[in-house]
């Protein structure tokens, strides 16, 4: 079996982790979007649920989505027959092409790969000059996560819980460890964000009589302090 399709059940309907999941990758592309606008050009990394690109779809001329698991790829292709992103099967290190593009989109990938620098680094040069890399990572230093570690519930804040195992994750990251990694292989961070500012555990919050709106607003909220958000959202260019 290929060992991406190992975790293939958590990007198919009704996984455990969906209802999170779902919030934040339909929020994460708009954000991206906003910042860019329209482009000739999009290389995306990744399938995932599919969300993301009918987003990107729309932004791009050319979208183009590289892709390691077979079942994924091929789930996407009957939900989304019309879709007129290239989709490419193969393994993210393995990837090359002639092509250079204006935006590159690591959506949740650094943390699944055997060696994000090894990505960072070959990805570089399928940049066009002034093109914009975004990268989007767990936050190993959340406020969920923070509350957690003073409860006892994991015993160092960059662990994997459950639910980073169901996703096939190999490690976490903060703001600093991703701004390191990020400077270490050529780029400059221009801007950054947070996605999703979590005070509560979802059983928690699913008691709220009104949890879509609170949802949304811990999205909206969440931009403005990367720290103690689920998620870290960077533009990076090459120096």
């Amino acid at each position: 079996m290929n060992r991406l399709d190992a975790v293939s059940s958590e990007y198919f309907p009704n996984a455990a982790t969906s209802l999170e999941n779902d919030l934040i990758l339909h929020w994460y592309p708009r954000r991206i979007t906003h910042r860019f606008g329209r482009c000739d050009s999009l290389l995306e990394l990744g399938l995932g649920h599919g969300f993301t690109a009918k987003c990107f779809s729309a932004h791009a001329e050319r979208h183009v989505i590289i892709e390691g698991s077979p079942r994924v790829i091929e789930l996407f292709r009957s939900n989304h027959p019309d879709s007129p992103a290239r989709l490419v099967e193969g393994y993210f290190e393995d990837f090359d092409t002639d092509e250079r593009f204006d935006v590159i989109v690591m959506g949740f990938i650094l943390e699944h790969v055997d060696d994000p620098g090894l990505l960072l680094a070959r990805y570089r040069r399928f940049l066009k000059p002034g093109g914009r890399m975004y990268v989007a990572v767990p936050n190993a230093k959340s406020m969920n996560r923070r509350l957690g570690l003073e409860l006892g519930m994991i015993d160092d804040i960059y662990s994997l819980n459950a639910n980073d195992i169901a996703l096939g994750h190999q490690r976490q990251f903060c703001r600093d460890t991703l701004r390191g990694l990020l400077h270490e292989h050529g780029y400059q961070v221009l801007h950054e964000e947070g996605i999703y500012l979590k005070p509560l555990p979802l059983g928690v919050l699913k008691t709220l009589p009104d949890l879509e709106a609170n949802l949304h607003a811990m999205l909206k909220v969440g931009i403005d302090f990367p720290d103690l958000c689920v998620g870290l959202l960077m533009e990076v260019q090459p120096v």
